[in-house]
């Protein structure tokens, strides 16, 4: 890991924080969004991505050039596995999806703190990726770094929602986002067919989360849809990811292409 967990700093700093989202493992892209300087940190969704412990390693190397933070988010069954091989491999913060209780919750913070008498944690002394040519890290420092993980979790199940005020007083919940997609399929619809519900349910999740001193993280799709966000006193988001960025590019810009070459 990094010696100083960015994400954390700018937490107890108390400032608002701005990432975008990769689905690709190709350090190229971690490099290419480092160099616009314009983000705090990157999220790895591994929860939809393909990647290996050699492409962990290498998104956080990349990140670490520009001084971003790095975020991956995982599945629920394998969290305890992908979560801990990722923090070895650098990542300063984990997004934990498809949590239902604060039960779960407990245990997934539990699973990435330190088995220290203080913790009771289930993290051990792995082997980890040398950074910075610091070849030995001891036990306690690495400790200490573990307790400065991120940990985010997304709202997105019905009891989830319905127990939030529970779920935003565990100490170790840092930061908490609505997953509205998965929200309305728990309840039998798209997103699209109750869109004003959606927006009730991701309000009550974001005034909870402000009362218990939780920041509540918030994706959007461009940066004019963030002054509703602001609003409503959030200040830390996700700014959609390089695949819809690329897809706008070959549907928009390829279509004015075709229609040049091949005029109807």
């Amino acid at each position: 890991m990094l010696k100083e967990n960015v994400i954390r700093k700018k937490f107890e700093e108390g400032t608002p924080t701005v990432a975008t989202r990769i689905w690709s493992t190709n350090p190229f892209i971690t490099e290419t969004i480092g160099n616009s300087g314009n983000f705090d940190y990157i999220e790895f969704a591994a929860e939809y991505a393909p990647f290996s412990q050699i492409d962990l390693e290498n998104i956080c190397r990349a990140a670490e050039l520009y001084g971003m933070g790095t975020l991956i988010k995982v599945d629920f069954q394998n969290r305890a596995y992908v979560a801990q091989k990722a923090i070895a491999a650098g990542f300063q913060a984990v997004m934990f999806a498809d949590h239902e209780t604060p039960e779960e919750v407990e245990e997934s913070i539990r699973l990435t703190m330190p088995a220290t008498p203080d913790c009771g944690g289930r993290f051990g002394y792995p082997m980890r990726r040398f950074i910075g040519g610091e070849s030995h890290v001891t036990p306690m420092t690495h400790a200490a770094r573990l307790k400065q993980v991120v940990r985010v979790f997304m709202i997105e199940k019905v009891e989830a929602l319905n127990r939030i005020e529970e779920i935003c007083s565990i100490p170790g919940v840092d930061m908490v986002q609505f997953g509205s997609g998965d929200w309305g399929m728990n309840q039998g619809f798209d997103r699209t067919e109750h869109p004003e519900e959606c927006k009730a349910a991701e309000r009550k999740m974001i005034e909870c989360a402000l009362r218990h001193g939780v920041r509540p993280r918030c994706e959007i799709t461009s940066p004019e849809a963030a002054q509703y966000y602001k609003d409503l006193g959030v200040r830390d988001f996700c700014l959609n990811d390089e695949m819809s960025a690329l897809r706008r590019f070959w549907f928009n810009e390829g279509k004015k292409l075709r229609d040049l070459v091949n005029p109807v």
